[in-house]
C-alpha cells in the first residue's frame, strides 16, 4: 500500500481492493513504526481518524461518488486549523490551543472524503528553513536522519517521504514547501497567491503566505490542488473563480512548442556542484522532450533575499502582535503588572527566530526607519514583478533550482541564520510576485541526499506547471525512489 500512489490507492479503495480503514490503519501503523526516528507527527488522532474513515466507507458503499481522493489519509501543517485538533505552529505561544473550525482547505478536504490523521512538525510560527525552530525539536530527514528536512514544511515532506502519508498540507511563504520537497525529494506545489483561501491559516506574512500540496508524484498534487483551490468567502484575497482542473487528458507526451527560461546567474558562485549538474540534466531533459530552453539573466537578484525579509519579518511583527498575554496564546505565571504580562509572555513564549524576525520587522516598521527599509522594499518588490512580467512575454516558465545544496546536518547553520536566509535565494522572488512553482526531484548529491528543481509560471498557469511536470516525471525516475535503510 506505501507504494502506492494516492490516486492509485484511492482507485483500489473505489474497486473494494482495499477498504478505507484498512488504509488508514496502514498509514498509523506506518506512523508509529517509524515517526520516533523523524518527529514528523505532532500528534496522531487514531480515532477520530477510524471514525471518519467508517463513515467515508458508508458513503462509498452508497454509491457516493466523492473525489478522486476519496478514502486517501491526509496530515496537515500544524499551522492550519483542524477542528478539535491541536495547533500549536510548534510553538510554548499556542501550546494547548485547539481550534473549534476547520481551515478552508482542511474542509474541502474532508468535504471530498480524505481523512486528517494528525498534524505535522514545523518551524516555529513557519519562521525558519530547517525544521529547527520548533519547540518539539528538529524534524529529521528520512534519507538521512543526522540532516534537516528543510523548513518550514519539514514535517509535511519527510512524512510523505518516508510514506508515513501519502500526502500533506503546507504553507509556503518563502519558499516553505519547495525546499523541503528538494531536500526530501518529493513533489509539491506552491500556488499563485491568491488560488487558494487563507482562511485557518495562521499567519506569518499574510501578503506571502501559500497553503499548498505535498505528495510522492506531480498527479496526487495536482489532484489535491484541484480539490482545495477556488474562491472562498471567507479570504477576500482568494480570487480564482473556479477550482482549478487538471485532467489527464490535457497531458502531452511532449514539450514543443514549450519555451522555459534558464537564469544563468542563479548557476554562478555559491550554488554546489552537484546541485547545479542535476538541474542542468534536468533542463536538458525537458529539452529533449521537445521544450526550447535558453538562457537568460534574472534582474535584481542582489535585492530578492533583503526585499523578502524585510517584507516578511514587518508582516510578521504585525500578525504576532495579538499574541500579547492578554487576548491570544501563552500568558506567563509570573508576570504581575501589566508590562510584565506583555514582556514575560511574550519572552517565554516565543523562540529565538520568531524574537529576531519580530525586532527586524518592528525595527524597519518604526519611525525614522519606514521610508529608508520597507518603503525601498516595496518599490522593489514592484520591480521584481514588473520583471517577471517582462519575463514571461519570452518564456512559458522558468526552471530554476530550488535551493543552493542539499540538506545538511541538523544544527549545522542554527548559529547563522544570515546563511540559513540565503538558502532561500531561488525560493523568495516567487512569493514576492505572487506567481506558482512546482518542485520536482531531479537526482542525488554526492553524499547520497536528493536534489529538487522548480518550475516557475506566470500567475493561474499551474496547468501548464503540472503539465511539464508531467512530463519529466514520466520520463524520469526521481520521483519513484524511496529512502531506506537505517534512515526508516
Amino acid at each position: 500500500m506505501h507504494d502506492m500512489s494516492a490516486l492509485e490507492l484511492s482507485a483500489a479503495i473505489m474497486a473494494k481492493k482495499i477498504g478505507v480503514i484498512e488504509a488508514v490503519d496502514a498509514y498509523i501503523d506506518r506512523i508509529e513504526a517509524s515517526d520516533s526516528r523523524l518527529n514528523a507527527f505532532l500528534c496522531v488522532e487514531k480515532d477520530k481518524a477510524r471514525a471518519k474513515a467508517s463513515q467515508i466507507q458508508a458513503r462509498l458503499d452508497a454509491g457516493e461518488r466523492l473525489s478522486p481522493l476519496a478514502g486517501v489519509p491526509v496530515a496537515i501543517k500544524d499551522n492550519i486549523s483542524v477542528e478539535d485538533m491541536q495547533c500549536t505552529c510548534a510553538s510554548n505561544m499556542l501550546g494547548g490551543y485547539t481550534p473549534v473550525f476547520n481551515a478552508t482547505a482542511v474542509e474541502r478536504l474532508e468535504r471530498a472524503g480524505m481523512i486528517v490523521i494528525g498534524k505535522l512538525n514545523m518551524d516555529e510560527f513557519a519562521m525558519g528553513g530547517s525544521s529547527e525552530t520548533g519547540v518539539f525539536g528538529a524534524v529529521k530527514n528520512p534519507w538521512d536522519t543526522s540532516r534537516v528536512a528543510g523548513g518550514s514544511s519539514g514535517g509535511s515532506a519527510a512524512a510523505v517521504a518516508s510514506g508515513e502519508i501519502p500526502l500533506a498540507l503546507g504553507s509556503d511563504t518563502g519558499g516553505s514547501i519547495r525546499q523541503p520537497c528538494a531536500f526530501c525529494g518529493v513533489t509539491g506545489i506552491k500556488p499563485t497567491y491568491g488560488a487558494v483561501s487563507r482562511y485557518g491559516l495562521v499567519a506569518y506574512a499574510s501578503s506571502l503566505d501559500q497553503i499548498g500540496p505535498i505528495g510522492n508524484n506531480i498527479d496526487d498534487c495536482a489532484a489535491m490542488l484541484s480539490i482545495i483551490s477556488g474562491r472562498d468567502d471567507m479570504d477576500s484575497t482568494c480570487v480564482l473563480e473556479s477550482p482549478f482542473d487538471f485532467g489527464q487528458e490535457a497531458c502531452p507526451q511532449r514539450l514543443d512548442g514549450i519555451k522555459i527560461g534558464l537564469p544563468r546567474n542563479y548557476f554562478d558562485a555559491g550554488i554546489a556542484e552537484d546541485v547545479k549538474s542535476a538541474v542542468m540534466a534536468a533542463a536538458r531533459e525537458l529539452e529533449e522532450a521537445g521544450a526550447v530552453v535558453e538562457e537568460f539573466e534574472m534582474p535584481l537578484m542582489d535585492y530578492m533575499i533583503p526585499a523578502y525579509y524585510i517584507i516578511a519579518c514587518a508582516e510578521a511583527s504585525s500578525n504576532l502582535s495579538r499574541y500579547d498575554g492578554l487576548k491570544y496564546g501563552y500568558r506567563s505565571p509570573n508576570a504581575d503588572t501589566l508590562q510584565g504580562v506583555y514582556r514575560m509572555s511574550r519572552s517565554e513564549g516565543f523562540g529565538l527566530e520568531v524574537k529576531r524576525r519580530i525586532m527586524l520587522g518592528s525595527f524597519v516598521l518604526s519611525s525614522g526607519y519606514y521610508d529608508a527599509y520597507y518603503k525601498k522594499a516595496l518599490q522593489v518588490r514592484s520591480l521584481i514583478k514588473d520583471a517577471y512580467s517582462s519575463l514571461f512575454g519570452r518564456f512559458d516558465m522558468i526552471l530554476s533550482p530550488v535551493a543552493p545544496g542539499t540538506a545538511y546536518k541538523i544544527g549545522e547553520n542554527a548559529g547563522d541564520p544570515l546563511k540559513m536566509y540565503m538558502g532561500d535565494i531561488y525560493t523568495v522572488s516567487v512569493n514576492l510576485a505572487g506567481l506558482p512553482a512546482a518542485a520536482l526531484p531531479c537526482g542525488f548529491g554526492a553524499k547520497g541526499m536528493p536534489i529538487g528543481f522548480q518550475l516557475v509560471g506566470s500567475a493561474f498557469s499551474e496547468g501548464k506547471l503540472v503539465s511539464a511536470a508531467r512530463v519529466y516525471q514520466n520520463r524520469t525516475e526521481f520521483n519513484k525512489a524511496r529512502p531506506g535503510g537505517e534512515a526508516l
